[in-house]
């Protein structure tokens, strides 16, 4: 493609890329992610927050946007950690030592998340810096990576939480890696060893399996998912399981949490831009049970009590509805999308995951 066709197909793609982007996030504000996780906790639902910046931002700006979301969380009453992208510091030791100094003064727990293969060995690098630093770190590991397994046993040595996922970016190494088989493969290497392990993917036959073999060998876990994903699936396995769920809410900058480049391979991805783009909340709302009674003991729930936790769950996870779309009570090709792409798109976004 020339350079003048490029940009503009460019300036073209960009706002239809903004507008589906906007499903995925709580809102340009971390106050927005804020009023998310607020409504969530009732539920039993912990939460992660992660700024998702617009890529070339001042990574003193950055940090700043970062420091505030740490005393944010300090003096919030709900159970949050925040996950950071070291990349989005420029490689700054400085600015990644403030973020270090600051959660352990309040007590915050903090994720480095994994982005491309090429960023792996800085992210580690400031982890072996930052582990003697700050009391509780994690990390993620991507089942599409062969280095996962050598750091997964750095992760066990030195003590910190994991979140696994599929891993959006293929290991240029070994592009034909089964996603789903490498996070499997990492259970099994973590499983009784870790020191907690969060299982992040939509994909509900993989989250039995791996929340199973986690359970099994008495891991701390949780199931871990994106906001604006379709979650009741998953959720009913974490249900079944007795395992905990938790959100992450991304604020900042837009983005699709799948790449159109794919859908030469997964020609649903059409769809499903199509409906971020023009349904907004409507594959958004969960429908699995009430999680109340896994964040403490609880008698058992009478029918009625559990309608009314359903529904508040409801409206706790979706997004503020749109108006009506001229594709809202049609299309039943795009309502299929909901199933469809809960197998098919697992955990974090441009946090991680496809």
């Amino acid at each position: 493609m020339s350079g003048p066709i490029r940009a503009v197909a460019l300036r073209c793609w960009r706002p239809i890329a903004a507008r589906a982007g906007r499903a995925y996030i709580a809102g340009p504000a971390l106050g927005d992610a804020l009023e998310r996780c607020r409504r969530l906790s009732p539920q039993g639902i912990g939460a992660t927050i992660g700024y998702w910046d617009r890529g070339g931002e001042d990574p003193r700006a950055v940090a700043d946007v970062y420091l505030a979301a740490i005393a944010a969380v300090a003096r919030a009453r709900f159970d949050c950690y925040v996950s950071i992208k070291s990349p989005a510091l420029g490689g700054s030791r400085l600015l990644a030592g403030e973020l270090l100094d600051e959660s352990r003064r309040r007590g915050v727990r903090l994720h480095l998340d994994a982005l491309g293969p090429e960023t792996a060995d800085a992210t580690w690098s400031l982890i072996a810096e930052a582990r003697s630093r700050v009391p509780d770190l994690g990390c993620t590991l991507p089942g599409r990576w062969r280095r996962s397994a050598r750091d997964a046993e750095r992760a066990v040595a030195r003590g910190l939480g994991v979140r696994l996922v599929k891993g959006e970016h293929r290991d240029p190494a070994a592009p034909d890696l089964d996603p789903a088989a490498g996070v499997l493969a990492l259970v099994d290497r973590l499983a009784g060893r870790a020191r907690r392990v969060a299982v992040a993917t939509h994909d509900a036959a993989l989250a039995r399996l791996a929340l199973g073999r986690l359970r099994a060998a008495g891991t701390p876990t949780e199931l871990e998912l994106l906001l604006g994903l379709p979650a009741a699936p998953a959720m009913r396995v974490a249900a079944d399981l007795g395992v905990r769920v938790r959100a992450y809410v991304p604020w900042g900058a837009p983005a699709i949490p799948y790449r159109v480049s794919d859908a030469r391979r997964t020609p649903s991805v059409l769809w499903w831009l199509t409906a971020d783009v023009w349904h907004g909340a409507l594959f958004r709302i969960p429908t699995g049970p009430t999680w109340r009674h896994l964040a403490a003991p609880a008698p058992p729930v009478h029918e009625s009590d559990s309608r009314a936790a359903h529904r508040g769950m409801a409206l706790a996870m979706r997004k503020p509805r749109r108006a009506a779309s001229p594709l809202a009570h049609g299309a039943p090709a795009l309502r299929r999308i909901a199933a469809d792409r809960a197998t098919k798109i697992t955990g974090s976004s441009r946090q991680e995951e496809e």
